[in-house]
């Protein structure tokens, strides 16, 4: 029974995926993944998946990672420290719109980051961590 559970759980993480919903990962995983980037003290608090994408929490930084291209073997990592947030919002017709997204205003750049998310269920869990470390 706890196999089925256990199977029935990555499946659902898959298939959540596959939908654009941001789904956790394992901090553990990634700060092992992470540990060449990594500063001293530096830890993976949370971390989400979109698709291929991923929204890394440390302790002292964001990093979004955004992977290129068919095969996504080009990677781009992107470092923001919380400080230079100057803000963010989420933008949908109401708190669990099927379509969302993610805008983040850095100091110093012109334009803002935004990142699309299919379900915005889930999008609220992404809002939340960025919340805790921003304000």
């Amino acid at each position: 029974m706890l196999f089925r559970s256990l199977k029935t759980k990555k499946i659902m993480g898959l298939f959540d995926a596959l939908m654009g919903n941001a789904s956790e990962v394992s901090s553990h995983k990634v700060a092992e993944e992470f540990a060449p980037i990594l500063i001293n003290g530096e830890e993976v608090v949370k971390s989400f998946r979109l698709i291929r994408d991923m929204f890394v929490f440390t302790n002292k930084r964001l990093i979004l990672v955004d992977k290129q291209g068919l095969t996504g073997s080009k990677v781009d990592f992107h470092t923001i420290p919380y400080k230079s947030i100057n803000h963010f919002s989420k933008r949908s017709n109401g708190l669990l719109d099927l379509d969302a997204e993610l805008i983040i205003w850095v100091k110093g750049s012109d334009a803002p980051l935004i990142k699309e998310f299919r379900k915005g269920e889930n999008i609220n869990d992404v809002y939340k961590v960025l919340s805790t470390y921003v304000l």
